[in-house]
């Protein structure tokens, strides 16, 4: 009766009534088009729980060496292409860039120790160059190595 009085008499009526009888109506709207929040379905083609713990320590155990796609299928029993797909499913991102978001991590870290250099750094989780490393970091992050590490204090 007070939609029907307030949709007779729209002069009457209370804005924030009709907001929220918007959102309602646009929820339900929703709801019928794409399904209940909260029920959809799992996500599938991703790497079994025990991949995914494998190809991620085996990454972190490796983080200065170049790790082949080929090695990382070849140890959770994929094929380079599956893998890769799968990986990029569970992780949410490509083996290779896993593995740099992974360096920049153990960079970030390194980066704490006063007794280390940035070179020395860039060298200890495996970039060639100095230049690569402060590319990649300033990538990852919005800083250069030497900015963040000033940024330590």
């Amino acid at each position: 009766m007070t939609l029907e009085n307030l949709i007779e008499h729209p002069a009457s009526g209370d804005k924030c009534y009709f907001d929220a009888l918007g959102i309602v109506i646009a929820y339900q709207l929703l709801l019928s088009h794409c399904g209940e929040p909260g029920r959809q379905s799992p996500i599938q083609g991703g790497l079994a729980p025990w991949q995914q713990r494998i190809a991620a320590h085996y990454i972190d155990q490796h983080l200065s060496q170049r790790i082949t796609l080929a090695t990382l299928a070849r140890l959770v029993r994929q094929s380079p292409f599956h893998f890769c797909r799968a990986f990029k499913e569970s992780f949410g991102v490509p083996p290779l860039r896993y593995q740099t978001r992974c360096r920049i991590e153990y960079a970030k870290l390194l980066l704490t120790k006063p007794e280390m250099s940035v070179t020395d750094v860039g060298l200890t989780i495996g970039f060639s160059t100095s230049s690569s490393f402060v590319t990649a970091f300033r990538k990852a992050t919005g800083f250069t190595p030497t900015g963040y590490k000033r940024s330590l204090g």
